[in-house]
């Protein structure tokens, strides 16, 4: 029961047991309704689950309420439902109502489960959570030969990512936890790490004698939506820079793993982390956008920032004085998430003057996944003057799996490449420590713009920010066209 993508990894984890059962903690929840039974639909549809799914909640419901609940979720994630392959999800879904303080509850797991002792048990519930349901596994006795899946975040802070752990520790070994970050899990981001280390034109360039400056960029153009009480107790700099777009920044400046296990990938994110200074205030700036403080559950006069630009330095052989920039929020002009390496431009100008920024390689992440170079050629005419052009590889991702589709089915088969391991979670919390929680307000921005104009001024790459632009409709699969400049 291995996926695509476990199959590339099936020699270094053939010797693990899979899972022989999934239980899902959370099943009437807005998580699982929404990405987790869309997933397992899809995973039933190829072929990849065949183990039992027990859910389990709060909500006294009869199974009959949780299938319909399902079904709802795979409608308004993939749009239509095939009835035989529904009926084979349902066929293994079983359901368990209970008080996670009611030890009464996990005897009713224990005997749903029956005679299957390697279960994996997913927490798709609020981390708050997490310690009641790890003592009630562990005085239930159905600890052993377990796997535990958890969603970030992963603590709040350095001191309690050191708490949670020590929480998941003492009921199961590292070998055992699977800590999700679903962003790993996106063909786009699995598409970075392979076209880094599959292509032997990138090595001889991809370090601080060629490269100029790389920068990560997750703009959304919207609010909130109503998830103001969440995100007044994250902000923008703990909801995606220090888990997914961290871990987009190691992939891009991580040394080739020295073999195929996952520890063997996580090393090498480790070693990134160790080389990466902790930030400091005048490596961030903060923006809100207008209007956040009058959204519902935001506190009176929150400090919290909606919009954060930060520049992280990698102290190693390779990438000394490169500088990593990163910037995310809501309320931005476009709705994209995107990688630009820049490259150093020629000493000296042959032809013409070469305006703007040199060549580039840009992975579009989402919503399209594009590769595109940054080049330039001659424009037709007598006089030897260039233009910016981009060759474009635009990947059609209508088979693509889902994120939660492709972990939960690693998870289950024992293959921990795309999860975060405890000293990766830890670290990446020691880089963001020092600017984290700044009592002092972020200066505020209008939607619809990069956020603060003033601050952002001359804080960016050399040359100014890659113009983001909305992914374009019906584009070619490859093309050679006219660009723009790199403009701010």
């Amino acid at each position: 029961m291995t996926d695509a993508h476990s199959d590339t990894m099936a020699d270094a984890h053939s010797h693990t047991p899979h899972s022989d059962a999934l239980v899902l903690f959370g099943a009437t929840g807005d998580l699982a309704h929404k990405k987790i039974f869309p997933s397992l639909y899809q995973m039933v549809a190829r072929g990849h689950l065949d183990v039992p799914v027990i859910g389990i909640a709060f909500d006294d419901w009869p199974l009959e309420k949780l299938v319909a609940r399902a079904r709802d979720g795979i409608a308004h994630a993939l749009g239509e439902v095939d009835e035989t392959v529904f009926g084979r999800l349902v066929a293994l879904l079983s359901y368990v109502s209970g008080d996670y303080r009611d030890a009464a509850t996990f005897d009713r797991l224990k005997a749903a489960l029956g005679a299957r002792h390697r279960p994996i048990f997913y927490l798709a519930i609020p981390p708050s959570l997490f310690e009641t349901v790890v003592r009630s596994l562990q005085q239930a006795g159905l600890t052993k030969d377990a796997r535990l899946m958890i969603e970030k975040p992963f603590g709040h802070d350095l001191a309690s990512a050191r708490d949670l752990n020590a929480i998941l520790h003492s009921a199961f070994p590292e070998s055992a936890l699977f800590r999700i970050d679903h962003y790993l899990g996106k063909e786009a981001i699995q598409n970075l790490l392979y076209f880094r280390f599959a292509n032997s034109f990138l090595e001889p360039v991809w370090n601080r004698d060629h490269i100029d400056s790389v920068e990560i960029t997750m703009a959304e153009d919207f609010s909130v939506e109503g998830r103001g009480k969440f995100y007044d107790e994250v902000g923008c700099l703990r909801d995606v820079v220090q888990n997914h777009l961290l871990n987009v920044l190691l992939l891009l400046a991580m040394e080739p793993p020295a073999g195929h296990a996952a520890d063997d990938l996580m090393d090498e994110k480790q070693r990134v982390l160790k080389a990466m200074p902790a930030l400091s205030p005048p490596d961030i700036v903060r923006g809100q956008f207008r209007g956040y403080l009058d959204e519902p559950g935001v506190k009176p006069g929150s400090t919290v920032e909606t919009f954060v630009a930060v520049r992280f330095r990698v102290d190693t052989w390779r990438w000394q004085g490169v500088p990593f920039y990163i910037r995310a929020g809501k309320n931005l002009p476009v709705h994209a998430t995107e990688v630009v390496v820049r490259f150093k431009r020629p000493p000296i100008d042959v032809f013409d003057p070469l305006a703007g920024a040199g060549n580039y390689v840009r992975f579009r992440i989402a919503p399209q996944v594009v590769v595109a170079l940054g080049a330039r050629r001659k424009m037709a005419g007598d006089a030897m003057i260039g233009e910016p052009v981009e060759l474009l590889a635009v990947d059609d991702d209508s088979a693509d799996m889902l994120p939660y589709e492709r972990l939960i089915g690693d998870a289950i088969a024992g293959n921990k490449q795309l999860f975060t391991r405890q000293d990766i979670s830890e670290e990446a919390w020691r880089v963001v420590a020092p600017v984290l929680d700044d009592p002092i307000p972020p200066p505020v921005y209008a939607p619809g713009t990069w956020g603060p104009e003033e601050a952002m001024t001359d804080f960016g790459p050399p040359g100014g920010w890659h113009a983001l632009e909305a992914a374009p409709k019906g584009a070619p699969a490859t093309s050679m066209s006219p660009t723009h400049p790199v403009k701010s």
